[in-house]
């Protein structure tokens, strides 16, 4: 039986929702160049591919974290497939933005959340961590009791993973950069040459390509 890691990166190739260009790669808003972009909303747009996604994510919520309360969604990207999945899980939803609004009631918080809530934040992507763990700090500030971050899938890149160790955050993904470049090799979608690309790019990705 294919592990959900394998199935959702073969999904994920499948619909699209990764492109490469080793010629001409993608600026992140980083500054970084990469070879690969991962466009995780394209899910939301293929019902099969999205009802698997949302089903694995409450798989993954329910066996971490049985005693969550609250799903939460990181603007804008996560907002969708985490309304999805509270729907499933019969949960709140709520979602954070990335700083306040500069109107209205200024809320940075979109919903209700009760304090001392028992919160799991569901984001799309994670490559540096730095909105997942903006949305945790927020959530924490706002008196919740953040569970963990479940999300898509994963650069894994070591500047995310000592973010979420250094704010003492749990991460799940559903997959990962290893499990989705293997899958893309072996399914023809790269060959050998572009493969050791993607790779050594995933080490060296704030300075690959300068």
């Amino acid at each position: 039986m294919e592990s959900v890691e394998k199935k959702v990166a073969q999904q994920l190739l499948e619909i699209e929702a990764v492109q490469l260009n080793m010629e001409k790669p993608f600026e992140w808003a980083s500054g970084w160049l990469s070879p690969i972009y991962c466009d995780n909303r394209k899910v939301l747009s293929v019902p099969p591919v999205r009802n698997m996604v949302c089903e694995a994510l409450c798989q993954s919520i329910l066996h971490n974290y049985p005693s969550v309360e609250v799903i939460a969604g990181v603007a804008t990207g996560a907002i969708a497939m985490g309304a999805l999945v509270a729907d499933r899980l019969d949960k709140p939803f709520i979602y954070i933005r990335p700083k306040r609004k500069d109107h209205g009631t200024g809320a940075q918080i979109e919903g209700k959340l009760e304090p001392k809530s028992k919160v799991v934040v569901v984001e799309d992507l994670i490559s540096t961590g730095h909105s997942a763990i903006s949305a945790v700090e927020c959530l924490r500030i706002s008196c919740a009791d953040v569970l963990g971050v479940v999300a898509i899938f994963s650069y894994n890149f070591d500047v995310a993973r000592r973010a979420f160790e250094k704010s003492n955050c749990e991460l799940h993904t559903l997959t990962n950069y290893n499990t989705l470049i293997q899958e893309a090799a072996e399914r023809n979608y790269i060959n050998e040459e572009q493969l050791k690309t993607l790779k050594v790019w995933r080490l060296t990705p704030n300075t690959w390509g300068r």
